[in-house]
């Protein structure tokens, strides 16, 4: 009898698929009900910035073409931004394909990848779906344990990867420990800096991770578009490493991995300062909001640099989750996370955020 499985590599076979936050489109299905708020997917609430709106239609006029393969110049765009060179960057469908694109193109089985307890499920992943061990280090305070993933480096670790600030958890390391734990990896061992948040910490606590690019040649730095600037659904990201590292994950990289429209709107959302300004603040007050909640509500929380607040609320988190669905609010659980008791909460706009405060207020009530 044909069995699909026996065909598949050893690690794909085993794996779990990664299961986004629940859409929209799918509770209404489910339930039946509208008027629903979704906080589970760390999105940015205000939606397209118009600067963006207006590049998109420009766009779809020359939609029947293949877009730019190489993204010259969203590339010079970052790199005049941002003070790098356009063969420093990779660019990448979000950045989870150029996560995943750092695991192709350097990690075989024979290696070791290192990722923190809590982290983001993306690390594990990949890291099983090549058939590479995974070796995950226990948290400190729901974070990286730097000098615990020092200590498990070996002879066979390829590739460490940092999340700064870390999803789910909000947890964020400081520029010193930062360049502390850098100094200290053989280089033999790349290390992947995901900061896909970075844009939603104070400008003064940002590590100047780009430049020390030029100083560490196993450094990658990853960002994303999807976050601050509002584009998850156009999926844009991109990897800033030393030219030699980033022409090998070229050679790796799948053709057209950025579309039309992703390419014109990341170019044009590095421009809209005002956009970008805006959803920090959106996102601060937002914090602020929530943060008195769960105060007043004697809910403990993990304290986050990121666009979400991860939530202790006991041992029902399951139970309390499907209830806020019924409600017609989506949040995102994070069992999958070793993390049983706590609930995942994206900031959203302040009548977002007011319609889970009133949902809980009404669960824990009851």
């Amino acid at each position: 009898m044909f069995d699909a499985k026996l065909l598949a590599n050893e690690g794909v076979r085993n794996l779990q698929p990664y299961q986004a936050g629940k859409p929209i489109e799918e509770l209404e299905r489910e339930l039946g009900i509208t008027g629903i708020v979704k906080l589970a997917s760390n999105e940015n609430p205000l939606g397209l910035s118009s600067e963006v709106r207006t590049a998109l239609q420009e766009t779809l006029s020359g939609l029947s073409r293949y877009p730019d393969a190489n993204g010259f110049y969203l590339k010079s765009k970052l790199a005049k931004k941002f003070a790098l060179k356009a063969d420093q960057i990779t660019l990448g469908n979000g950045s989870n394909d150029v996560l995943e694109l750092l695991a192709r193109t350097f990690v075989s089985a024979e290696h070791e990848v290192i990722f923190s307890q809590h982290a983001f499920v993306v690390y594990p992943l990949v890291t099983q779906a090549i058939g590479a061990k995974g070796v995950a280090v226990p948290a400190h305070e729901y974070g990286h344990d730097l000098t615990a993933m020092l200590a498990a480096i070996t002879a066979n670790t390829r590739m460490i990867f940092i999340a700064n600030p870390n999803n789910p958890t909000g947890t964020f390391l400081t520029t010193e420990q930062l360049q502390r734990f850098i100094e200290q990896v053989p280089e033999h061992v790349l290390v992947v800096l995901d900061e896909a948040y970075s844009e939603y910490v104070a400008e003064n606590e940002r590590a100047p991770s780009f430049e020390w690019v030029a100083s560490y040649p196993n450094l990658i730095v990853t960002r994303t578009f999807s976050k601050a600037y509002g584009l998850a659904g156009l999926r844009a990201g991109y990897a800033v490493s030393q030219p030699e590292i980033a022409d090998l994950m070229n050679r790796a990289r799948q053709p057209f991995n950025m579309n039309s429209l992703s390419l014109r709107a990341a170019e044009v959302a590095l421009d809209d300062d005002d956009y970008l300004q805006q959803s920090v603040a959106v996102n601060a007050a937002g914090m602020e909001q929530l943060i008195a909640f769960c105060d007043e509500a004697r809910l403990a929380y993990i304290p986050s640099h990121g666009n979400f607040l991860t939530i202790e609320v006991g041992e029902n988190a399951g139970q309390l989750y499907q209830q806020l669905l019924h409600e017609g609010v989506i949040v995102r659980p994070v069992a999958g996370y070793e993390l049983p008791h706590h609930l995942r909460v994206s900031i959203g706009l302040p009548e977002e955020n007011a319609a889970f405060i009133q949902a809980m207020k009404k669960l824990l009530g009851a």
